[in-house]
Order: structure tokens, then sequence, then C-alpha cells
């Protein structure tokens, strides 16, 4: 096996206990896995992904070359005059050309007046909520086994194999599943199911939020939903367009398909569609449905978002009006977005369809760890340059053109040299004080912290929302910021990344910065439990 596809392997040992049965009954045994990590994107850059980031501060070049020698040049030309020469200078150049003046300033304000009119109007986050499921829809671990062992039929392989997946996710004993699946009903998978997951969910989130914000669902004017998986007819949004009563002319969109990273992509519409349509609010709903996308069958990689997947909603209040300028939460900074799909082995990595029994699931690729680095690569290099420190851009770029300077056949000694070393890696702690990674599993969070050098409470928000709530899909990223909230740590100015990944292969950030201090909300999901977190997982 090549050197290159080594590093994209690890192994671990695992304690299987002691055999019940078969000629090795009564002794313990151990089982090697060997499985993809994410791979080290840091090594592997390429310039033409930064060069879409830089492209940014390139374009303001001549902005920051020119601005420091023009009042260079008026303060050396002020500062030969005293206050008495300048007043009479400017009181004789007025005097004897008045209309000069005049025109002067009447192209100053004309011109003040297109900048101010044509800029982008800011986008305020007024406010957010999270759906917690009532007490009777949570389930332990073994719970889960147990529901998991009525769907499996004896089937003593799958059940080992869903234990361990349960057990090394980093999923806790409080997380949430439909009644439907606990019961183990055959049809569950049915559009009548769905709907009564979507209402629960979906209302939910949009009853707390509209009592928190005190905003009327007649006084939307944008409705953006997502969900993946399950998309009937007529639509999730129009399902909400009924039971609030929405006026008639709202704007609303429905995205499906998408993934978990649809919710950025949501948040980057609404943002769009408020720039066309000032003085309006926009609310942006992310969820997924567990029990219309369960697995029912004994394929293993299909088996997986059954032992990951759980129930959630997430809905959000934007908003461009400058009188919520003073309420408002957070304004959006930045959102930028990476899809793969062009490869082959990127679109099919997460991939809806039946299998040889006829049901219905999403198959992972075992390529999923790879697929899923590449993708980010891309997408924090483009990042990088918007938000990074000045400082970190310099030796970042700098380190990567010294590498590809000297990568030629003509430099294999220092080649060699430079290749054994590691690249500088840019401390992105410097450009955000908080992180909210969509928390996909235990093994993903590992490998991008490692890969990003974060530290344990960079990650605390979305180890402790993977253990809290399982991964809840596209809503996951506000569950985290829901738990930071709660904790208090969200001060005046601190900026916030949400980074997400999902099906297609997608990659998406967002960035947030905070208008004021937010202090514990009356209502969140995390109230209850929040003191007992973080936990050791």
């Amino acid at each position: 096996m090549a050197r290159s596809e080594r590093d994209l392997l690890s192994t671990e040992i695992v304690n299987r206990g002691i055999e019940s049965s078969g000629p090795n009954a009564g002794s313990l045994t151990f089982s090697v896995r060997v499985r993809r990590r994410l791979p080290d994107f840091l090594q592997s850059v390429n310039l033409k992904y930064v060069k879409l980031g830089y492209h940014y501060l390139i374009n303001h070049a001549i902005y920051l070359a020119t601005i420091p020698v023009l009042l260079l040049v008026f303060s050396a030309e002020v500062g030969s005059l005293s206050r008495e020469e300048l007043w009479e200078k400017l009181w004789e150049d007025t005097r004897h050309d008045l209309a000069s003046v005049l025109g002067f300033f009447g192209v100053f304000v004309f011109t003040l007046s297109v900048y101010f009119m044509s800029r982008p109007r800011s986008v305020y986050l007024v406010d957010f909520a999270c759906y917690r499921p009532p007490d009777d829809l949570k389930v332990t671990r073994e719970q889960f086994i147990e529901v998991a062992g009525k769907w499996s039929k004896s089937d003593e392989a799958s059940l080992d194999f869903q234990r361990r997946i349960t057990k090394s996710s980093g999923i806790g004993d409080e997380t949430y599943i439909p009644k439907v699946v606990m019961s183990a009903e055959e049809n569950c998978m049915t559009m009548k199911h769905g709907r009564l997951e979507a209402s629960m969910v979906m209302f939910g989130a949009l009853d707390e939020l509209f009592e928190k914000t005190k905003v009327r669902p007649k006084d939307v004017g944008i409705l953006v939903v997502n969900c993946s998986i399950f998309n009937p007819t007529p639509s999730l949004s129009a399902m909400i367009i009924n039971h609030y009563k929405m006026r008639g002319n709202i704007i609303s969109y429905n995205l499906g398909g998408m993934g978990c990273s649809a919710g950025v992509i949501g948040v980057d519409l609404a943002r769009d569609m408020l720039q066309a349509n000032p003085n309006n609010y926009a609310v942006v709903v992310s969820t997924e449905m567990v029990g219309y996308n369960w697995y029912a069958g004994r394929d293993r990689s299909m088996m997986i978002p059954n032992c990951l997947f759980r129930m959630g909603c997430s809905a959000i209040l934007m908003s461009n009006r400058r009188r919520d300028y003073h309420r408002a939460k957070y304004r959006l900074q930045l959102i930028v977005r990476t899809h793969t799909g062009a490869d082959d082995r990127s679109f099919r990595s997460v991939y809806q369809e039946e299998d040889e029994q006829g049901f219905r699931g999403l198959k992972v690729s075992k390529n999923i760890m790879e697929i899923g680095g590449d993708a980010l690569k891309t997408n924090i290099t483009t990042l990088g340059p918007l938000v990074l420190p000045f400082s970190e851009q310099l030796f970042f770029f700098a380190t990567l053109v010294w590498r590809h300077l000297f990568s030629g056949s003509a430099y294999k000694s220092l080649s060699s040299s430079l290749a054994s070393t590691k690249p500088y890696i840019p401390d992105y702690k410097l450009a955000f004080e908080h992180f909210c990674v969509h928390a996909a599993s235990k093994t993903v969070l590992d490998e991008l912290q490692k890969n990003l050098e974060l530290s344990e409470k960079n990650m605390e928000a979305s180890r402790m929302t993977l253990h809290r709530f399982g991964n809840t899909s596209s809503s996951s990223i506000w569950y985290e910021l829901a738990y930071l909230e709660a904790k208090e740590r969200v001060k005046r100015g601190d900026r916030v990344w949400q980074i997400a990944f999902g099906s297609g292969f997608k990659c998406n950030s967002v960035v947030w910065q905070a208008m004021r201090r937010v202090k514990k909300p009356a209502r969140n999901p995390w109230l209850d439990c929040v003191d007992r977190y973080p936990v050791a997982l």
C-alpha cells in the first residue's frame, strides 16, 4: 500500500468483551478496526483555493495603497500653514470661486447619497429558537439498542454493529426519537407519520420564536424551510403558511435534498431575499424527519444514519430593518459556500437509494471522511483570508508560496526537507471567539479539532450538543449556539463561526458578530441541564 494511502488510515483496538459462544467461549476477545481519517488538508492546500479568498483583498488593494499616500500629502500641505493662514486661504478661495465650491459640495453629497443607497443593508439575527421534544420521546443508548433489536428481527450481527456505532458515536442517554420508531411499526415511513413529526418539531420551534421576538406571523415577508429527506406536497413551507395563516404575498421557499449543511444555505437565501426586499422579516426553519428516514433493512452502510440522527428543529428570525438594530443579537458578517458535487465520489458519498430487499435509506460511503476533508479544505482556505488577521494571512500565504516555488525536481533536497516540516497552520482562534461545528459524530469532531488545532473549549459546544441531542442534521449548529448562550459566553463584538457539511458534497460557513452581551435566555433547550455540562466523553 502506498504511503499516502496508509496516512489516510487509522487503527483502533476494540475490546469486544467475553465471547458467549463458539470455540472461544469464555475468552476475552479483541478486534482491530481500520478506518479512514480526515485528511491533513493543511499539508495539501492548493494555491488556487487560496486565490479565491485573496481575490477580495486584491480588489481593495488600490484603496489600501492610495489612501495612506493621499492622507500623507494632505497632512503635509495643511501642516505647513498656521490656523489663521488656513482659514484666510479657504475664505479667499470660497469668495472668488463660489460656484466651484457649491459644485464640489453638490457632487460630494450626491456621491455620498449614492454610496449609502447602493451599499448592502445590514442583515441582523433578531433571535432564534430550538425545539426540545417532550420527555416521553427520550431514549438512552440501551433503549435505542432495544428499539434497533425490534427492527433487526433477531439479526445479531446487525444489532452488534449498531451497538458499536452507538457506543463510539459520542451520543448520550437523553436524545429523542419519534414514537412510531419506538413502536417498530412496519409502516412508520409514511407521509402521515412524516407530516405528524414535521408538525410537532416545526410548530414547536416557531411558537417559541414568535413568543420570544413578539413578531406576528403575518409580519413575516420571507419564509425558507429546509428538510433534506421529507418533501411532501403541499410543501413544508405551505404547511407553516397554512398553520399560522401568513399573508398572501409572502415569499416562500422549500429546500430539499441538500443535507446537513442546508441550514447555512437557507440563511444565504434569506439574506439575498432581504437585500432585494427592504424593511422585511425572514424566517429560516431547519429540520429533518427521523421517522420518515428510518432504515429497516440490513445493509450496514445504511444503518449508520439510524444510529446518529435524532429529532430536532431550529427557527431563526432575520431582519434588515434599521429599527431592529438595538434588539438584534447578531449581525451577519459573511457566508462561504463550497460544493464538490462535480466529482462523482463526492456526489455519491451520501446517497439515498433502496437496498437489495427494497428498503429505502441513506447509504454512507466508506470514503466520507476523505471527501468531507477535501470540501472542508476548500471552504476554510477560501474563508481564511477574509477573516484572519493580516499577520496570520501573511505567514500562511508566504509558507504556501515558498513550498510551491521549491517543490520542483531542481530542488529535490530542499523539497524533501520542506515536505518533512509541517507548514504554518493559521490560528483560526484569532479570527473567532466561538465555534459551532456541525455535530455529525465524535470521529468527525475529533479529526477536525486535530487538523485545525482547536482547544477542548472551542469544541465544547459541538461535543455537548452531540451528547445531549445527537445529530439533529441542519439544526445542530443552532443547538450549539444555544449552548453558548445558556452558558452566557457570548459578549458584544464576539465572532461566531458556524460550519456545516452534508450530502452533495457541500461544506458551508457563516460568520456572525454579536451586537451585545447575550444573557441567559428565558427559553432555551439547555436550561434544565446546562449546569451538568460539560461532561467527559
